[in-house]
């Protein structure tokens, strides 16, 4: 269950919130401010990447043979 909590459903989640914050970032502060927070987004990405991977094998336990091509296959698949 934590495979699927952590590895799939957890990064659509962190990435469909950052792409509906960068949508009203620009339109409501303008192009030039949402590309700023479009290239601040790589270092949060980043760092959500990291916590992902500490929470789930770190913190639960769980196996990186199963647990990180998962989670990096939906991350990546959802990259906007």
């Amino acid at each position: 269950m934590w495979y699927v909590i952590l590895g799939i459903l957890a990064p659509i989640v962190l990435n469909l919130m950052h792409l509906v914050l960068g949508i009203w970032i620009t339109v409501a502060r303008g192009s030039v401010i949402g590309l700023g927070f479009s290239a601040a987004g790589f270092l949060t990405k980043t760092i959500g990447m990291i916590f992902l991977t500490w929470l789930g094998i770190g913190y639960f336990g769980l196996d990186v043979r199963i647990y990180m091509p998962i989670l990096t296959f939906f991350w990546f698949f959802t990259q906007s």
